[in-house]
């Protein structure tokens, strides 16, 4: 399920839309197992009739099922409705079907974005995301997230790209050279994080001396 077009302002366009990574249903799929495993080991082994196999065969599917529904599929359920998305204006991570929590971080506000991966996670291509914001937010680590040195990067260069929209002109790092800052904006140009027009916009304020 695409996250809703409806939440975006006029002007918003999704950059990202990310599920979280299938290893976040690793652990839920493997106490499906064992709880299969245990019922098959265990049942056969109850009383053979009577009230004691009618109230351990009932206690031993209801401790199951309770397993299952309350950590299983809980976790399914916020993976399949799990949203990391990063527009052209701001991050946002939502999940939930019935009970929904949301939380947003306008890209002008990202201070440092950072990513995390262990060795196993590199493998498969998932890893941690951590934004540092102004404001209350402060840090927020999203786990999980696919292609995270990627995501990184997007998020950086649009970050960059809308800081610049907002304040009308270059964002001045240590007094980089013309030429630097000129390549710095092509290549936001060419990654889609700017228009031609704000490019040439750009270029003509920065070849302009402001």
């Amino acid at each position: 399920m695409a996250f809703p077009k409806r939440l975006l302002t006029q002007d918003e366009n999704i950059i990202l839309d990310l599920r979280p990574h299938w290893i976040a249903l690793v652990g839920p799929i493997v106490v499906t197992l064992l709880v299969i495993a245990a019922w098959g080991i265990l049942i056969p082994k109850l009383p053979d009739k009577g009230f004691p196999h009618t109230s351990l065969l009932i206690v031993l599917l209801a401790a199951g099922a309770i397993l299952l529904l309350w950590y299983c599929l809980r976790t399914l359920i916020r993976w399949a409705t799990s949203h990391f998305v990063v527009t052209n204006e701001r991050v946002i991570h939502r999940q939930g079907l019935i009970s929904k929590t949301s939380m947003e971080i306008p890209l002008d506000r990202i201070q440092n974005v950072r990513f995390h991966q262990g060795i196993f996670e590199r493998m498969i291509g998932a890893g941690d995301i951590i934004l540092e914001s102004a404001g209350e937010q402060g840090t927020n680590t999203f786990s999980d997230i696919r292609h995270p040195e990627q995501t990184q990067k997007t998020i950086y260069e649009h970050a960059e790209a809308f800081t610049m929209r907002m304040q009308g002109g270059v964002r001045q790092e240590a007094s980089p050279s013309m030429t630097q800052e000129l390549q710095r904006l092509a290549d936001l140009r060419d990654r889609g994080a700017i228009t031609e027009d704000e490019f040439q916009a750009q270029k003509a304020k920065l070849l302009g001396g402001g």
